[in-house]
């Protein structure tokens, strides 16, 4: 735990009159924290959310006013866009609704009598019902230029398989929740309360047989593991009940040769779990699940009880309001169509450009970095370079749409549900589509209005949509080394993914592929191992740090920072004590105990103060910019500090 004294001495403190060498994080933002407040309808406030809430705003008012007009937009994936927020703005229409929209495909979940008749209607269903069982079409992880059927378990109520042991003492407050949300909505679709209790503690007592047999945060964040191929007919033996050969000839433009199983444990154990005597106990879970996904699409109160579970999970008091959440379901199905009108709008191609040339720095900085590594041997660092060349960048929003989006037509005579329910078929029958297809290397992992950053290892690419690319990480304004320690830092974050533990597994095309020499990969792995150690158990939140969760994105902060630093350095009147502030200041957070907690179990990124202050400490740079001593609160034996990138 860090030490927190008070310095007398002017510029080495705070505006929390905290001294930066005790605490940067709270030198930094401890002001800021004791004033901030956390809104009703949020589970935080800092750097990343106070950023998503003013795009929020721009977006709604742009929405709104362009509906006012009936959008004098020349862009028609824009005017469904527009016309859909509209519709989901529509409450009085959705009031008289009620439960209306549902009735029907409510009526046919309801009828369903087994398996046979499952199977029968294999592909209907699964377009519209949950399952024990998700397929996706992904590119295959050894061969990234084509696509491949990936198998997945169905995913489990509470965040994580943490949550379910018997020392945890949320667990049996959230699933009572759970229960109780599920009962409300069965009732509100006209099953007795002695049903609906019945039925919602059928459907929590199939979630707890999944259990045993899902993954948890820890093994999830271990991509390569994720790759376990097998032939299609040694998959389709993994149930007795499910025709899985019926599913796929529905759902599939072609036969696979193989099914890349995501989750072997559950698999091998699926028959444990869906079988005749659990049947009852699934058509349960498969009924409840579908009615909370359509709640978010009936009336304000139905859509409020739906969203009672979220609310426990993450902490928030309230529910977003009528225009809030109209526009996060229009998000939910327009957002890369939304994120390119804010990308074109509010950021603009200049600024696309000037960024552009700041990741190009980075690069060179790193491929210099790599080039003088004094750890790895010349073959290893030829293979690093020639990947850290062929990373493909996109920046700001994409200049083309998915062709899926010219698709989504706004039937207003139609619910929101029914208009959803179309939607959800679109895309799941594009993406299948897709089997049958090569990989499109330029489609965008995220939208240009999100508040973010992505390296993603099977494309061999970093995303930086437009959102992430104002203050407090990047403005002209700024002095090179603010924006240094801002998106400078995150640019480099999302370089050094492709050399995280995860992404030293892929090779310059994204291929799961072995391109370290053994003795490199041993001393690579002996590093990561102390990255683990420098947080494994750390307190936070009423709970400690779990460094095996959070290893790759530690990587990644590390090495960002790293080559972050060496380009300030390079820049004219370098101020590193700049640097430092502004990478503190970046992650800056304030959340409820709730959302707290549920980060601890679930999120791959380390605490926000934590990675404020740790990943610093690693570096002479930042003891020298303040004078960190032996006794200060931020000091750390140079014997322990971690050196990778």
């Amino acid at each position: 735990m860090l030490q927190r004294f008070y310095a007398a001495d002017k510029g080495v403190y705070g505006s929390s009159g905290v001294a930066y060498k005790d605490d940067l994080y709270e030198a930094v933002n401890g002001k800021w924290e004791k004033k901030a407040k956390i809104p009703a309808d949020r589970a935080g406030v800092g750097g990343f959310n106070d950023l998503s809430i003013d795009v929020e705003n721009k977006l709604i008012s742009d929405l709104n006013k362009m509906g006012e007009l009936e959008s004098t937009t020349d862009k028609p994936e824009l005017q469904e866009a527009v016309r859909f927020f509209q519709l989901a703005l529509d409450f009085g229409r959705r009031k008289k609704q009620k439960m209306a929209p549902v009735m029907p495909l409510l009526k046919r979940a309801i009828e369903l009598k087994d398996f046979a008749d499952l199977n029968a209607q294999a592909g209907s269903w699964y377009e519209t019902f949950p399952v024990p069982f998700q397929f996706s079409v992904e590119p295959d992880m050894k061969d990234t230029a084509h696509n491949a059927v990936y198998a997945y378990g169905p995913g489990l109520i509470l965040p994580d398989t943490t949550y379910y042991a018997d020392d945890n003492p949320n667990r049996d407050t959230l699933l009572a929740t759970w229960r109780e949300m599920a009962v409300k909505l069965l009732v509100a679709a006209k099953f007795s309360e002695k049903d609906a209790e019945r039925m919602a503690d059928g459907a929590l007592k199939f979630d707890r047989s999944l259990v045993p047999f899902s993954k948890s945060g820890e093994e999830w964040v271990d991509y390569p593991a994720m790759y376990n191929p097998e032939p299609l007919d040694k998959f389709l033996t993994h149930s007795e009940m499910l025709n899985f050969r019926k599913f796929l000839d529905d759902l599939l433009p072609e036969e696979p040769g193989q099914i890349i199983v995501t989750e072997p444990r559950f698999f091998e154990h699926f028959n444990e779990v869906v079988n005749a005597r659990t049947f009852r106990l699934l058509h349960d879970w498969m009924i409840i699940r579908f009615l909370i996904h359509a709640s978010k699409y009936l009336s304000n109160d139905l859509r409020k009880v739906g969203d009672t579970f979220h609310r426990a999970i993450t902490g928030s008091q309230k529910s977003p309001n009528k225009t809030k959440s109209a526009y996060y379901a229009t998000n939910d199905y327009f957002d890369e169509v939304i994120g390119q009108y804010y990308g074109e709008k509010y950021f603009g191609d200049d600024a696309r450009q000037d960024v552009r040339k700041m990741i190009d720095t980075m690069i060179k900085v790193y491929e210099d970095r790599l080039a003088h590594n004094d750890w790895l041997s010349e073959a290893t660092r030829k293979s690093a370079i020639d990947k850290l060349e062929k990373i493909v960048v996109k920046v700001g929003y994409p200049d083309k749409l998915r062709p899926l989006y010219s698709e989504f037509k706004v039937d207003r005579q139609a619910s929101l549900f029914d208009n959803v329910q179309e939607f959800d078929t679109l895309i799941l029958r594009d993406m299948f589509a897709k089997l049958a297809k090569p990989v499109d290397r330029t489609e965008w992992g995220m939208p240009g209005s999100l508040v973010n950053a992505q390296y993603d290892p099977s494309r061999n690419d970093i995303t930086f949509p437009a959102a992430i690319l104002q203050s407090p990480f990047y403005s002209l304004k700024h002095s090179a080394s603010r924006n240094y320690g801002g998106i400078g830092a995150v640019i480099a974050h999302e370089i050094s993914h492709a050399f995280d533990n995860n992404g030293a597994k892929f090779d310059a095309y994204g291929n799961l592929k072995d391109w370290w020499t053994k003795e490199d990969l041993a001393n690579f792995t002996k590093r990561t191992e102390a990255m683990v150690a420098e947080f494994d158990g750390l307190p936070y939140a009423g709970g400690k740090v779990n460094g095996k969760l959070i290893l790759g994105e530690n990587v990644a902060d590390l090495g960002g920072m790293s080559a972050a630093l060496e380009a300030a350095k390079q820049s004219k009147g370098v101020d590193l004590r700049a640097f430092f502030i502004n990478w503190a200041r970046v992650w800056r957070g304030k959340y409820t105990q709730a959302n707290m907690t549920a980060r601890l179990a679930t999120d791959p990124h380390a605490p926000n103060v934590l990675r404020a202050n740790m990943q610093p400490r690693n570096f002479q740079e930042f003891y020298d910019a303040f004078d960190v001593k032996p006794g200060d609160g931020m000091y750390m034996d140079p014997k322990q500090r971690v050196h990778i990138w």
